[in-house]
C-alpha cells in the first residue's frame, strides 16, 4: 500500500507539472497547428529522466521508494513519454540495436494505429 501511495503522489505532482507547463506554452506561443507544449513536455520528461538515470548508474543515491516517486510517479505523471526514452536507450546501450528499432517503431506505429482504432470505435458505437 505504501509503495502506491508513492507513486500516486508523485503522479499527482507530475500531471500537475505538465499541466501548468503546457499551459504557459501554449500561453508563449502561438496556437498554430504544432503542438508545442507536448513536445516541449516529452523533451523536458525524456531530459529529466536521463540526468536522474546518469545519476542513479553512477551513484547509489536512490533507494526503492524514491525510485519509484521519481521515475514511475513523478515522471509518469509528467510524461510516460520519458521512461519510453529511457528504456529505449538502455536497449541501445545494451547494444540490442534491433530489439530499440522494433520497440521504438512498434510504439509509435501501434500507438497512433490504436489512437486511430480508438476513435473508429467509438464513432461506431456512440451513432
Amino acid at each position: 500500500m505504501q509503495n502506491i501511495l508513492i507513486v500516486g503522489l508523485g503522479g499527482f505532482i507530475g500531471s500537475i507539472a505538465r499541466y501548468k507547463l503546457g499551459e504557459l506554452i501554449l500561453h508563449l506561443t502561438t496556437q498554430g497547428r504544432f503542438p508545442f507544449s507536448t513536445l516541449a513536455v516529452n523533451v523536458l520528461g525524456c531530459l529529466v529522466v536521463g540526468v536522474l538515470a546518469g545519476i542513479a548508474e553512477r551513484h547509489e543515491v536512490f533507494g526503492q521508494e524514491v525510485r519509484l516517486f521519481l521515475f514511475t510517479g513523478l515522471l509518469g505523471g509528467f510524461t510516460t513519454f520519458s521512461v519510453f526514452g529511457l528504456e529505449a536507450m538502455h536497449l541501445i546501450r545494451r547494444g540490442d540495436l534491433g530489439i530499440a528499432a522494433l520497440y521504438v517503431g512498434a510504439s509509435v506505429i501501434l500507438g497512433i494505429a490504436a489512437v486511430w482504432l480508438g476513435f473508429k470505435f467509438a464513432t461506431m458505437f456512440l451513432r
